[in-house]
């Protein structure tokens, strides 16, 4: 694989450098002539110059000659109007040009502002250059809103304005709402970009008809202000458009008919290319037009039909625009298939809403969310087929897909046979595992299908119905945020996906239960994320380093320790730091990943052999955190397994059975003796049988463990559907890590002196540590108490006084406890520097902080 991204990327470099190194410009044509204008960003001229490829049939006529402009279309250039000119006789100045940064206007810079309203402003700049004061326009498609514009900014330079299948007000614009389109011609023209940067091409596609200036063009166009110039034109106007137009819809031009009440709307049999199916048509209405306008007989906004000048001032009524239709509607389509892919209710919801806002049908809508859905689900099936468990490896279902998860779903699809296929439909946070397991398990990929559409065909509807109905009663909030319907359907949509998610798990049992859980979690401080409960105790260790004058004084807490044991810190050094008190600290080896197979499974053997070691035995990565990748290995065949995936630097140690406890012992370099600060009981969950409730209910069904449902399930993956004895007891947690399920209670009550001794011998025995918590096992609460343990492992300056996590303890008392850790961690650390102690730099924190992320992503694999 990794050669394979090699050759890739030196092709793409390769391509690079051709393309740098090419002249891509589009060679000219002995009838085009060039200008260099001025640049223009956001309406003002800047510095630099920008090409211009144009075409003039009288160059140096005299200024009565009246000109013609075309303008075109995007993608399009002055071809567009190749066919049409020699239809115009010769008694006027024919001028076309290539738009800046479209057709032969090219050139390797890239222009600031690709929009019409630059667009325009060339124009109007060329016009200047070649001395031309008043001028008809012709603007097809895209070059519709550049006539607009010119004629907005000079009217009494535009003579005429002619529409020839063109764009006008947003709310014909394709989805009708310019924050929509804007999202659209973003992903356009970010697709566009991708493929330049990233396929090798060898400059091909650097002036690609649908180019980069086509999208450019599209996303910095903004059709809002079109409504307000076409509404104050007050010269004449032609419209030509086709009835069948599929790009702009014909109420796009009986729309610009309406507010424009001088113009005359011309209807063709055809389509939006009618410049190229009917040139001679098109050029029979434009010349007895230009006539009279030239004859001063044609209608101007003064002399309209009062009627229609009358309609003219009524308001745009939004709810007679139709849904989307023809191109509009494809590409809708389109982009709901690819959003179901990140969010099936979601896109659900949010169809609804748009087909309650008139954007969009009900059947087109709802089969683009079948398809779309029936696509993505399909792709997950065939994942778990041919890439079995390992998919779980790779994203994007890395980072929403446990194994233990996948594994919970497999059990759960053994059991119940295969119509939790269309069970899983209506289950929230159960379609992505049930479908990876279905595909793990071979199930027949027709049938498969035959359930997955099913299904699809059953919930679609009902959920774009839903949808729809509360959209067309919250219709009026809509109208509330017209200029920013987007965020408005987007916000509705996101509300409607919680409440439906919400309400959907208070039909089942199971559901209200992981509901309990949820509020549990919010509402008892115990379980928030570290991120939260955090929050204020960053900002206290802020201060103390503005205090001390320096954050990374704290990395002199534990001289012994790189960074103090900041983040990444070897567990295996740190314990043989320990080695004078051998009696006191679980046997361990390192294992290396560097090392083959073969050579760890030799290595692991003769650690047990010189130790008469047996199992469980424990295996953790020597850089880990919180309990991430520690296994307890129970047998051989595990132990190979764990051995043959390991990624990174491992411990093998000894498993010390009893209980466990954490230890957190702090010493200042002037005090002859430390103390311990803290002593957090761990205590491993358990539920107890009933032989009636599987283990899964037990576990939802205990006033504790509901809290972290997801986390025990997980870890008991293979026994959920299992039914305890009544009166059994059933550890449902084995490791004395918090966010692995372990319960930490205050364990001040087996403070003695004698642990006391025990602690101050063990930490004397490792020069240069102060500060940090020892997790220690033991036999019983009389051993710890008489000093008897074994160390497991020792944290040094990111340690925790755990027992806050007791819920007799406040949030305030728990906050204030580490902030008083933190500064006894400065304080020690202040020492130490005046006795000469090296703090680390940050530079070698950050350093140290991606190594460790490095090796976390490695044993995650």
């Amino acid at each position: 694989m990794g050669r394979i991204v090699c050759a890739y990327l030196i092709v793409l470099a390769a391509s690079h450098v051709v393309g740098w190194a090419s002249d891509n410009t589009p060679p000219l044509d002995p009838a085009d002539r060039t200008l260099e204008l001025a640049r223009i960003d956001e309406g003002e001229t800047v510095d630099g110059t920008t090409r211009v490829v144009y075409r003039d049939s009288a160059p140096g006529a005299p200024a009565v000659v009246t000109a013609v402009v075309f303008l075109h279309g995007s993608p399009g250039s002055l071809y567009d109007f190749v066919r049409l000119e020699p239809h115009l006789g010769t008694t006027r100045r024919l001028i076309s040009l290539d738009s800046p940064g479209m057709g032969k206007s090219v050139g390797d810079e890239r222009l600031p502002d690709y929009s019409i309203d630059a667009h325009a402003r060339y124009t109007l700049e060329l016009l200047d250059e070649l001395g031309v004061e008043r001028a008809h326009l012709v603007g097809f498609s895209m070059g519709g809103g550049v006539a607009i514009r010119m004629a907005s900014l000079a009217p009494e330079r535009t003579a005429s304005v002619t529409l020839l299948s063109a764009i006008g007000v947003q709310e014909h614009e394709l989805f009708g709402d310019y924050e929509l389109n804007h999202l659209v011609h973003g992903f356009q023209l970010g697709a566009i970009r991708a493929a330049q940067l990233l396929l090798p091409h060898f400059g091909r596609l650097e002036h690609n008809f649908f180019g980069y200036g086509y999208a450019r063009n599209f996303f910095d166009s903004d059709q809002r202000p079109l409504r307000e110039d076409l509404e104050a034109y007050a010269g004449p106007m032609l419209i030509l458009h086709g009835r069948d137009d599929f790009l702009v819809p014909l109420d796009a031009a009986r729309e610009h008919e309406r507010i424009v009440p001088q113009s005359r709307l011309v209807l063709y049999e055809g389509s939006h290319f009618l410049i190229f199916q009917d040139t001679e048509r098109i050029a029979g209405d434009l010349m007895p037009f230009w006539d009279e306008v030239e004859a001063g007989t044609a209608a101007r906004r003064a002399t309209a039909d009062p009627a229609r000048s009358a309609r003219a001032t009524e308001p745009f009524d939004i709810t007679k625009v139709p849904p989307a239709s023809g191109f509009s509607l494809v590409i809708l389509m389109l982009l709901i298939v690819v959003a179901t892919f990140v969010s099936e209710d979601l896109t659900c919801i949010g169809v609804g809403l748009l087909i309650a806002d008139g954007r969009l049908g009900f059947v087109p809508g709802t089969l683009a969310c079948i398809a779309g859905i029936f696509i993505g689900d399909v792709g997950i099936y065939l994942e778990g087929r041919f890439l079995g468990r390992p998919a779980v490896r790779y994203p994007p279902l890395k980072w929403v897909v446990t194994a233990a998860r996948l594994e919970r779903a497999r059990h759960w699809f053994d059991k119940h046979g295969r119509m939790t296929l269309l069970a899983s439909r209506f289950i929230p946070g159960a379609r992505l595992t049930t479908y990876l397991a279905a595909g793990i398990a071979h199930v027949p990929f027709l049938f498969f299908c035959w359930f997955l559409l099913l299904g699809a065909i059953l919930w679609t509807p009902i959920l774009v119905g839903l949808a729809m109905w509360i959209g067309v009663e919250a219709r009026e909030l809509f109208a509330r945020f017209e200029d920013h319907a987007l965020l408005a359907l987007i916000g509705l949509a996101v509300a409607l996906l919680i409440v439906q998610r919400t309400v959907m798990r208070l039909l089942t049992p199971h559901g209200r239960r992981y509901l309990v859980g949820w509020w549990k979690r919010l509402v008892e401080w115990e379980y928030w994320p570290v991120w939260v409960m955090y929050a204020p105790v960053v900002v206290y260790v802020l201060w103390l380093g503005l205090k001390h004058r320096s954050l990374a004084v704290m990395t002199a807490t534990n001289p012994a320790i790189p960074g103090g044991g900041f983040v990444g810190e070897s567990k295996g050094e740190i314990l043989d730091g320990l080695a004078g008190e051998p009696d006191l600290v679980a046997r361990h080896v390192m294992l290396r990943a560097t090392d083959g197979p073969h050579e760890r499974r030799a290595a692991a053997q003769r650690f047990l052999d010189e130790h008469g070691l047996g199992f469980p035995i424990v295996l953790k990565p020597d850089a880990g955190q919180r309990g991430s990748g520690v296994w307890i290995v129970r047998d051989q065949d595990e132990l190979e397994r764990r051995l043959e995936e390991m990624r990174v630097d491992s411990l093998l140690q000894e498993y010390v059975p009893g209980i466990e406890f954490g230890l957190f012992y702090a010493r200042r370099p002037s005090e002859e003796r430390g103390r311990i600060i803290s002593i957090t009981e761990k205590v491993r969950p358990t539920v107890t049988g009933d032989g009636e409730r599987t283990l899964e209910d037990l576990i939802l069904y205990d006033k504790r463990a509901v809290a972290l449902a997801r986390t025990y399930l997980d870890l008991n993956a293979a026994d959920v559907e299992s039914v305890p004895a009544k009166g059994e007891s059933v550890t449902i947690a084995e490791l004395g890590t918090h966010c692995r399920g372990a319960i930490f209670l205050d364990g001040d009550r087996i403070h003695t002196p004698e642990l006391e001794a025990a602690v101050e011998r063990l930490s004397r025995s490792f020069p240069g540590f102060h500060f940090g918590r020892y997790d220690v096992r033991t036999e019983s609460v009389e051993a710890i108490r008489e000093g008897r343990f074994k160390a497991v492992e020792l944290n040094g300056l990111t340690s925790e006084s755990t027992h806050i996590y007791d819920p007799r303890h406040s949030l305030l008392g728990a906050w204030r406890t580490l902030c008083l850790q933190w500064r006894l961690a400065f304080e020690i650390g202040a020492e130490n520097r005046a006795r000469g102690a090296r703090t680390t730099s940050a530079a070698e924190l950050i350093g140290q902080w991606f190594g460790y992320r490095k090796l976390a992503r490695g044993h995650a694999r």
